[in-house]
Parts: C-alpha cells; structure tokens; sequence
C-alpha cells in the first residue's frame, strides 16, 4: 500500500504501517540508503482548539517515526502561549533526536537574567549533526510597526551524515501575506544559498503559497517537489497545500521520493507532511 497521494492517520498503527513501508537499508552497504523525513509547522504547541498540549505533537511525531523532522513556528522561551518552554529543546529529548535550532527572532527577556526569547524553525534528526548555519534571508518582520524587506535570519541548514552518506536539511518559513513580494524574495535567496552546496539537497517548510504559485516557479526548476496529493490547511479542514518536501532532482543530487503523504492530526493549524525518500551512494558525474 502506497503513501503517494493519500492522507494518512498519527495513530499508533498507522505509525506502524508507515514503518513498514520504509525500504530497507542495503545488505551490501552499497544500495540506497532511506530516509524518512516530515515537515511540520507546529504553531508552536496549539491544536486547532486553541489549546497549548505538547504531548499530542510528541505523539503524533513520535506515531511517523521519522529520521529527521523540520518544524516550524518554534517556541524557545518566547511566551506565555508556549508557557515559555523550550520547545526545540523538550521535542528532541522526548522524540530522542538531535536538534539543531535556527531563530528567526532572539529578543531580550522580560525579566533580566532570564533565557532569550526566540521564535524561529527546527530540525530534529536521528543522525549525528556534522554541521548548522542559520541562514538570513529576505523578511518582512512581525515585530517591527514599521517593517522593511530586509535580511533575516531563521532559514536553518545542517549537514546531516547518514550512514556515511553527508545530506544537507533546509527548513524554511516563508512570508504569510497575501502580497508575494517578500517570497520571491525570498525564494531566489533559498536558491542561491542551495546553489552553494553540492550533493544530495532535502527542503523542508511552510512556503505559505500552493505549488502552482508563480513566486514558487524558481523552485521547481531545481527541485523535485513530493506532491502528496492533498491538502495541507487549514488542519481541521485543509483547503490548501502549502507545507511541502522538495528534493534535489535525481540527476544532480541523488535524491529519490518514494512515498509521501499528508497525516491527519488536529494537534496544529498545520498538517504535517511524511516521506520516504532514498538517498543514492553515489552522486552523478559533473561534466
């Protein structure tokens, strides 16, 4: 049974079937090597009933089984809505991952003495870090009166190693506004930042624009995006894709989607999105 196109349930066993469905690793070593991957924008803990539970994202999460997990809308410290919890933090240790934490906006404390609020994207992963960035890009701030455009940080890289095999892991939030402006903005800088890596390429986000957007074009000329087949949001009734997986096309970067599916949970505003992906030992001949 296939996850292409399809929506599927967090519950414990369907968390189990999506293991299942996982290829396994080569004997020889030399085979493809999969990796299970989800995006998620966790609208920092709350459920679509307005109520802050962390402990139903760990469970959804931990039900996908997932190697590496991009999330957005991360709490660290930021406020009240999160009971200014370090949710980067608690999701790594209760899902026993790695994390690595990217702000897009680090504010001094309410209280002196006390950690910095942050509010930026994550990613969770099982394999060891070898390096991270967090990457500035085009943004227009939530927490200016009077924004500009201007160079931001809060678009995460690390290099991941897995199973000797060194991937780079993009997490991104683009701009919410109905304008596109910022987006492509912002989508040229995604680019030229991804331009200066080689190998194999995984984008995890919420691009806040469907697949057929214009702004999002540029896009798709380098990647390959893992269309599911369904919507995304609103989560208790989603109308629109825009949380995706992309992956660097097989012919430059080794990357291959094999299954991928949007999950149902009412844990977020947001949907997450699961793929099974495999990743080619051997990167392509640059002539």
């Amino acid at each position: 049974m296939s996850l292409r196109r399809r929506t599927v349930g967090v519950l414990i066993a369907a968390g189990l079937a999506l293991t299942a469905l996982a290829p396994p690793a080569s004997a020889d070593g030399r085979g493809p090597v999969p990796l299970r991957v989800v995006t998620y924008n966790i609208h920092a803990g709350v459920g679509t009933d307005g109520v802050f539970d962390l402990d139903r994202q760990v469970a959804d999460l931990r039900a996908l089984d997932a190697d590496v997990i991009g999330l957005q809308e991360v709490d660290v410290h930021w406020g009240a809505r999160s009971e200014w919890r370090d949710l980067a933090g608690e999701l790594a240790e209760r899902l026993a991952m790695r994390v690595s934490f990217a702000p897009v906006y680090s504010l001094d404390p309410v209280v002196a003495g006390e950690p910095r609020r942050e509010f930026g994207v994550a990613v969770l992963s099982r394999f060891p870090v070898v390096s991270a960035e967090n990457h500035e890009i085009t943004r227009l701030s939530t927490q200016d009166p009077d924004p500009v455009p201007a160079p931001a940080p809060g678009f995460a890289e690390v290099v991941l190693r897995v199973r000797g095999l060194p991937v780079h892991v993009y997490v991104t939030h683009l701009d919410f506004r109905p304008d596109p402006a910022v987006r492509v903005a912002q989508v040229a800088d995604t680019l030229r930042i991804m331009g200066e890596d080689r190998g194999r390429k995984i984008l995890l986000g919420d691009l806040n624009a469907e697949p057929g957007a214009p702004e999002l074009a540029p896009l798709w000329e380098e990647l390959t995006d893992a269309d599911p087949g369904a919507p995304t949001f609103p989560a208790l009734d989603p109308v629109k894709r825009i949380d995706f997986v992309a992956v660097s096309k097989a012919g430059a970067g080794a990357v291959r989607v094999r299954d991928v599916a949007v999950a149902e949970t009412l844990a977020s505003d947001h949907r997450p999105v699961v793929a099974d992906l495999e990743l080619r030992r051997q990167l392509p001949l640059v002539g």
